[in-house]
């Protein structure tokens, strides 16, 4: 096991510069948590599932246009309205 001593000042400023970054980090990303709180965002198995469609069905869908998404951490997220808007114009 290595030690490494290091001056207490410099240890304070890091955990402050630590603390700057957290707070920078929750600030940044407090405008997206009312977003997901008020529409319920479901991935690509629950639209499939919901929906009775394949993974090819619902990428056809997204290529044209007629299901819009979103892309987080290269996944993909759509609104829950949105889903139920294109079933209820494709119901006969």
């Amino acid at each position: 096991m290595e030690v490494i001593a290091i001056q207490k000042s410099v240890l304070d400023g890091m955990k402050n510069e630590l603390k700057a970054l957290l707070e920078l980090t929750e600030n940044a990303t407090l405008k997206y948590t009312s977003i997901f709180k008020e529409e319920k965002w479901l991935d690509n198995q629950e639209v499939c599932l919901m929906m009775d469609i394949t993974k090819r069905t619902l990428q056809t869908y997204k290529d044209k246009g007629l299901l819009p998404y979103s892309k987080l951490n290269r996944k993909n997220y759509y609104k829950r309205s949105d889903v139920q808007a294109l079933l209820e114009a494709h119901q006969p």
